[in-house]
């Protein structure tokens, strides 16, 4: 594989925002001692039991059992990600560290001494992908070297969520460049900012995107939870390669205000975890509405504020599920590994239904028309929310100074873009049309109608394929890509580990209705829970 690292003025912070930390090998083992610098005398360093699926819970005990504190634990996360992300294997999971990061801790850390838990999210260590404003010293730059000094200039809801929930955010993480819409062919994981995220299983291996870096963290445990985004698979593709739980939320459950948007109809942020019960206490953080994304504000809106009580053992116990087998295709390996799965569904008392179609295959030609007129609009609302002094105008801008810049055009064509900009406004009839038929085709003659006509509970598939070669000159090679119906729609799914090929893991998914979440995550414990097919990496082929 061609690693790729390219200096820019995110290095720059880089090494402005980390601890000056003594050289160490990279450190993949169970237990981590640090020492500083700053110090010429060696002083004792702490040692902190943590094993690489750590949960929320195990965390909260240990704060609690005064094992260690959340100053302690955020360090020892800190000095993960300069082992494992910037040196050692190099994953390029993260491209800023937060230089408040300590003293958000510390913060934390009183406030518990005080008495005061802020929320579920306490003291735990949070990265989120660089898509997502924090209007703090971090910039948002959706990987893209242009926006490389594009601050926020206030939190993205989200982000003020996870603050006032007590979560510590570590930093932002490296992310298929504008979250995989700008060119005709690319390698997901790749950014002109980050460079080319790697696949903490086998390193020449790809993480698939758009939330690559957020998938990378959480399965080589550089932090305990990461919010993704996805538009159409970038939540649940780099679950599915990195061996992790996502969840796609329907649209709307979840702010998407200051988020650097792709599509309206389409996108929505989501919590990535190594287990489903983190991955909902997650979730319930997230929840909430705002009178500025009118997405959050429709009347079927069905939320919870804790989603926990829906994680059952037995959640699967007389369900009505559809096994949706297309995206197998002649896979013979991988149809093996979902055959396991639907009997141990059938095992575990749940009714299958074997589907051939779940949407009309049409759906998507409408929801790519949909995306180039959305992208071009919601980027330039974005980019003026910036304010006069941002350093990207408008699209038309982006495209200029990308297209100036070697570094961007080494290897991709950014023509997805450039298409974007031709397109006319959200008033037009070709994007209404579009619109319309794309819903249609998705809700009341796709998932809406399959689910009707079969009294499903839920819809089975696999999430993908075992992570493929990375290839910076052909791009992609996606072997099984379920993730159409449910993004198209809006509607959730939830992607849980499901088995492996020679040691590459891949995913189940469980999608539904809109505001299904309740029961999305009733069936993915109990198959979690009853399976436990999550195992950590081993970073193989890491020089």
């Amino acid at each position: 594989m061609i690693s790729i690292y390219f200096p820019s003025p995110i290095k720059t912070l880089k090494l402005f925002n980390r601890f000056k930390l003594k050289m160490v090998l990279p450190l993949i083992a169970v237990v981590f001692t640090f020492s500083c610098e700053s110090s010429k005398e060696q002083t004792p360093a702490k040692v902190l039991d943590i094993h690489d699926e750590i949960t929320i819970e195990d965390i909260q005990k240990a704060y609690t059992n005064g094992a260690y504190s959340i100053k302690d634990l955020t360090q020892f996360y800190l000095d993960r990600i300069e082992n494992l992300s910037f040196n050692g294997p190099q994953l390029n999971a993260v491209i800023t560290v937060n230089p408040d990061a300590m003293a958000i801790a510390t913060q934390l850390d009183d406030d518990m001494q005080n008495g005061i838990v802020r929320g579920p999210l306490h003291g735990i260590p949070v990265l989120l992908k660089d898509n997502i404003d924090t209007g703090d010293k971090m910039p948002c730059t959706a990987g893209a070297r242009p926006m490389s000094d594009s601050y926020p200039l206030q939190d993205s809801p989200l982000a003020a969520q996870l603050r006032e929930a007590g979560a510590v955010i570590l930093g932002k993480a490296n992310l298929s460049e504008w979250a995989n819409f700008h060119s005709t062919y690319s390698s997901s994981g790749w950014s002109g900012l980050g460079g080319q995220t790697k696949n903490p299983y086998d390193v020449t291996r790809n993480p698939c995107g758009s939330s690559s870096g957020s998938g990378v963290a959480v399965a080589a445990n550089l932090c305990v939870i990461a919010i993704g985004t996805e538009t159409n698979g970038s939540i649940v593709c780099p679950s599915n390669n990195n061996g992790i739980v996502g969840i796609k939320p329907t649209v709307g459950l979840i702010s998407r205000r200051g988020i650097i948007p792709i599509s309206f109809s389409q996108d929505t942020g989501g919590p990535m975890a190594r287990t489903v019960k983190d991955a909902a206490i997650s979730l319930g953080a997230l929840t909430a509405t705002d009178t500025l994304d009118s997405s959050t504000l429709s009347p079927d809106r069905i939320t919870h504020k804790d989603y926990t009580p829906f994680l059952k053992t037995d959640g699967i116990k007389g369900k009505v599920i559809g096994y949706w087998k297309s995206p197998l295709g002649n896979h013979v390996r991988m149809t093996k590994v979902m055959e396991e799965a639907v009997a141990y569904f059938k095992s575990q008392g749940a009714t299958i239904v074997e589907l051939e179609q779940v949407m009309d295959p049409k759906a998507g030609q409408h929801s790519s028309t949909v995306l180039y007129h959305e992208f071009k609009d919601g980027l330039n609302t974005y980019l003026e929310g910036l304010g006069a002094q941002r350093k990207v105008r408008d699209l038309e801008d982006l495209m200029k100074q990308t297209l100036s810049d070697s570094i961007e055009m080494r290897y991709f064509d950014h023509q997805r873009m450039n298409a974007a900009l031709s397109k006319g406004p959200l008033d037009s009839d070709a994007y209404k049309e579009a619109l319309k038929s794309m819903h249609r085709m998705a809700r009341e003659e796709g998932i809406d109608k399959i689910m009707d006509e079969h009294d499903l509970d839920a819809i089975i598939a696999p999430t993908g394929s075992p992570a493929w070669k990375t290839d910076l000159t052909n791009g992609d090679n996606f072997g099984i890509f379920s993730s159409s119906p449910a993004a198209i729609a809006g509607y959730p799914n939830i992607t849980v580990p499901m088995g492996h090929l020679d040691g590459l893991p891949v995913g189940l998914s469980i999608f539904g209705r809109a505001w299904s979440e309740p029961v999305l995550l009733e069936i993915a414990y109990s198959y979690e829970q009853g399976t436990r097919k999550r195992f950590t990496p081993k970073y193989l082929n890491a020089e």
